[in-house]
């Protein structure tokens, strides 16, 4: 079969969720056993991604355009390309523990280095039991006498590929290289949905993204999530091209769920494990992936066969998922349980939900959804009135309540420094839809708008069976994300909400809008100006350039805000002086409030035994420093200032300070974009004690 442009950006695009997927599918085993090690990596991983990348590419089938030309296949990889080096000139360093990229970066490293969890705490070879110690810290929590990492493992599965080739540099670069797959995989999204030719505007316009681009520059678990989700949502469009189901009455007919299996079903099964590999990146999956049940629902109704095998790839992919959470996160999982069991009782009730309209409705198939005809134009109307209202939200809401007394803190010290009220427990929830306008423009999301509700309308038209699935994914995920974020709202930190599939979907929409107006152009200007020459293909052209216009400037204008710093440059060569200062037998004390920052970078790239004090008496540090010289190691004190050490050792004592990074940081506003850095100052002081 010839390789066209068509097929061939149409499998390249699914390359990326369909690479991490086969790696986690093995990974996760791995280090659920203790052999997560590059060997086993090799050997098991290794054959598992390349056989992925040959059998599944060769599913994928032709797109239904005709003629289509090479040169979007390689604006689209140019974009990639571009954005990746971008990137990586730009990525940050992210190891000290402040936010989440660092806490990642660190379970990496040890995952990397050891293959197994939990962490030891190695009490033996500080002093033992003693209650003045503690060994927990930021992101790592204490349990019994092991330490657990906060997150899930899924980004840590994948990074610890960079940190085996290069280290703690191979890793950190690994983050701007899965942001590149996020774009091209979203750009072979668009492909399918809008049209091989509008490729290269989506994928442009999501890598100018100030979000995309932040997120690709430090270890966050949304790149991976990014790439998964929208692969699964490709993967799945294929399922129905394979099957030539994009048909009016695809949803209604009835095939057979015995029907003979083969490409179609492949394809199916492997969206539903992509699809439920997401969890094992981030919990949040869990609310993105209800519409995909019901999608399945439907499937079921229509007696589509695809619905087995999409179902049990699913479920697969959703108990990696959760044996990631329960077993290897539990500790992070009763850290959220205010959040999450709510969560899981929602999921619950619409999985119990669906199967039971699944059996009412069994006899009769899918509903009509053109019945009443005035129906699909009422949806369409109140997608826009929901929009409409969650704009004018802030005008009569202000939302309270963090749930927390330390994010209340850290909003009330940015509102200070902002020059705004004081009023530490606004959530500032209610600015969402103002968030994704600050990133993609008020065009965009007034663009999108009016491409949601034309695409509802179609949809219920049963015009637009290709879209069934991506818009009840991507409009639940918008609808519930922008409702109630639940996040600490200051930017960029708060944007990473919006970018696995929110600030995609506005994209996305926003785009298929520009492109039905340009197509409608081509098609009927002729007529209204007298069938000149061309006409329909100029106007086409300029809608085409107006609509990418409108929507690329303000995006750019807000990228600006990340393009003049690098974040915590200079921390990967302070962590080798630091390491490289600590004695071979070190036992670490923290002895100041840095602890929760520095201690698994100790106790995990460095490879030394680390503990801090519960208390400030010099009694407590004395009797600790005994105990870990009576174990015939050396004992070393750590600090953010020498006067901290002071307190505890001579003054004649040497003091050194191989960590000694001064660099710029990711900066926190509430009601503007951001537009420029903060400082990130970063100091340790050690002394040999006693």
């Amino acid at each position: 079969m010839r390789l066209t442009a068509g097929r061939l950006l149409a499998r390249l695009t699914i390359v990326p969720a369909v690479a991490l997927a086969a790696w986690l599918l093995v990974a996760f085993p791995l280090l659920l056993i203790g052999h997560f090690t590059p060997l086993t990596g090799a050997l098991l991983g290794g054959p598992a991604v390349i056989a992925a990348l040959l059998f599944v590419p060769r599913w994928v089938p032709e797109p239904p355009e005709d003629g289509v030309p090479w040169w979007p296949v390689a604006a689209v990889v140019l974009i990639t390309v571009a954005f990746a080096a971008v990137q990586v000139a730009y990525h940050a360093e992210a190891l000290v523990i402040r936010r989440d990229p660092a806490s990642y970066a660190q379970f990496t490293a040890w995952i990397a280095q050891h293959g197994s969890l939990p962490i030891p705490q190695d009490r033996d070879l500080i002093a033992g039991d003693d209650p003045a110690l503690g060994y927990g810290s930021l992101a790592y929590y204490e349990v019994g006498t092991d330490v657990w990492p906060q997150f899930l493992s899924g980004l840590p599965l994948i990074l610890s590929v960079g940190y085996w080739i290069g280290g703690i540099p191979g890793m950190l670069v690994m983050a701007p290289l899965i942001g590149a797959l996020g774009v091209l995989t979203f750009a072979g999204l668009a492909a399918r949905l809008i049209g091989v030719r509008w490729a290269p505007m989506a994928a442009l316009i999501l890598a100018v993204c100030q979000t995309q681009q932040w997120i690709s520059r430090s270890t966050y678990s949304e790149i991976a999530a990014q790439v998964l989700m929208l692969g699964a949502l490709a993967l799945a469009f294929d399922m129905w091209a394979s099957g030539r189901a994009s048909t009016p009455n695809a949803l209604s007919r009835r095939t057979g769920l015995r029907a003979r299996w083969g490409a179609t079903h492949a394809l199916a099964g492997a969206a539903g494990l992509v699809f439920g590999l997401g969890l094992v990146v981030r919990i949040d999956a869990i609310r993105d992936l209800l519409p995909v049940v019901g999608f399945i629902a439907l499937l079921l109704l229509a007696r589509r066969s695809q619905a087995l095998p999409m179902l049990a790839g699913l479920a697969l992919g959703l108990g990696y998922g959760f044996v990631a959470g329960f077993w290897l996160s539990k500790p992070y999982l009763d850290y959220l349980s205010d959040s999450l069991d709510p969560l899981l009782v929602l999921s619950a009730v619409v999985v119990v939900g669906v199967a039971l309209a699944t059996a009412l409705l069994w006899r009769h198939g899918v509903p009509r959804t053109d019945r009443p005809p005035w129906l699909p134009t009422a949806v369409a109307v109140l997608a826009v009135l929901v929009v409409v209202a969650l704009a004018l939200r802030p005008l009569f809401f202000v939302q309270y309540g963090h749930g927390d007394e330390a994010t209340g803190v850290f909003i009330g010290q940015v509102q200070e420094i902002e020059g705004l009220p004081v009023d530490p427990e606004r959530t500032y929830e209610e600015m969402s839809l103002f968030w994704v306008s600050w990133y993609v423009g008020a065009s965009t999301v007034l663009l999108a708008t009016l491409g949601v509700a034309l695409l509802l309308r179609r949809i219920l038209l049963r015009r637009e069976p290709q879209w069934v699935l991506p818009t009840m994914v991507l409009v639940w995920t918008v609808a519930t994300t922008l409702l109630r974020p639940a996040i600490t709202p200051d930017h960029p930190w708060a944007s990473r909400r919006l970018i696995v599939l929110v600030i995609p979907a506005f994209i996305l929409f926003a785009v298929w809008f520009v492109a039905w107006l340009a197509r409608r152009f081509a098609t009927e200007l002729p007529s209204l100006v007298g069938s000149r020459p061309g006409a329909g293909r100029r106007g086409a052209a300029v809608v085409t350039a107006a609509g990418a216009l409108v929507m690329l400037v303000p995006t750019a204008v807000t990228a600006a805000g990340v393009m003049s710093y690098r974040s915590d440059i200079g921390s990967v060569a302070g962590t080798r002086e630091l390491c490289a200062a600590l004695p071979k037998d070190a036992s670490v004390l923290m002895v100041d409030g840095s602890a929760g920052n520095y201690m698994q970078l100790i106790r995990g790239v460095c490879g030394v035994p680390t503990a801090r004090t519960l208390t400030d008496e010099a009694a407590v540090v004395d009797r600790v420093t005994a105990r870990i010289r009576e174990r015939g190691r050396t004992p070393v004190l750590a600090a953010s200032s020498p006067e901290t050490l002071d307190r505890y050792v001579p003054p004649t004592t040497p003091k050194e300070h191989p960590f000694d990074v001064h660099s710029a940081s990711d900066p926190s506003t509430l009601m503007e974009p951001p537009s420029g850095p903060w400082a990130f100052n970063g100091d340790v002081w050690i002394a040999v004690a006693g």
